[in-house]
């Protein structure tokens, strides 16, 4: 790779750095600025739109040189067709969230940039379809993204069989909270009324909102639709994890 790549590589690598910063800032401002629930609620689709330009540097820097082939391109928009049907054919499954399988599995292969990428276009494009967009579409835009990414990033490239997919499916596991927790914090802060002890409160300090939030996750997501989620994406991931990756590795070589 010459020089003038590796910076341009770094360059973007960078850019989405900072695109996801901003929509990790969009996600936990309740722990930093204060503000009522109808504060919160009339601020959301604000924060919302405000993460429209973050995504739409974080799409046209990750399409550099490395993924503007016409290969890639047409993988990227095969497996971003194959997630948008995982993913409306579990809708209104409670927690079932099978389009980790398909990012876990292509970020693992593909690198953590092409899977950033094809979690953002494919919850766009499946969003599109089922007529679902809101204010929350860029936030599950984000946190499937990070899906995808977190899989590229992980260690164990030498791993094959038994050992690599015990990774992916523990990775897998502990994704599947992480993106419930995240989704329950665009909205907790007008979630729940003011004055029980999962409330959001304006005034209180970090820790204690954040302690509230936990126990609001605890009981209304982590020991039902997410742990259904991490479940399925256990499953999903020992069933056809060994067939997609050598598939994946196939079209990739």
């Amino acid at each position: 790779m010459s020089l003038l790549a590796q910076r341009s590589r770094r360059l973007h690598t960078w850019a989405i750095a900072v695109a996801s910063l901003l929509a990790l800032a969009a996600f936990a401002w309740p722990f930093v600025i204060p503000a009522t629930g109808l504060d919160a609620a009339s601020a959301a689709p604000v924060v919302a739109f405000a993460l429209i330009p973050a995504l739409v540097v974080a799409v046209s820097l990750v399409i550099d040189g490395s993924l503007a082939s016409s290969q890639s391109i047409a993988l990227l928009g095969v497996l971003a067709a194959v997630g948008s049907i995982v993913r409306i054919s579990t809708v209104g499954l409670a927690g079932v969230e099978t389009i980790f399988i398909v990012l876990i599995l292509a970020g693992r292969v593909l690198g953590a940039r092409f899977a950033f990428l094809l979690g953002l276009i494919t919850v766009a494009v499946s969003s599109v379809i089922m007529g679902s967009i809101g204010p929350w579409t860029p936030f599950q835009m984000f946190a499937c993204a990070w899906v995808g990414a977190g899989a590229g990033l992980l260690g164990g490239k030498s791993l094959r069989g038994w050992r690599e997919l015990t990774l992916l499916a523990v990775y897998g596991f502990i994704a599947s909270y992480f993106f419930g927790a995240l989704m329950n914090l665009w909205f907790w802060p007008f979630a729940v009324g003011a004055d029980t002890s999962i409330s959001y409160q304006a005034h209180a300090s970090a820790l204690s909102n954040l302690s509230r939030f936990g126990l609001y996750t605890l009981i209304t997501s982590t020991v039902t639709w997410d742990t259904v989620r991490a479940v399925t994406t256990v499953i999903g991931i020992a069933a056809v994890g060994p067939y997609v990756l050598r598939a994946l590795r196939r079209t990739r070589a």
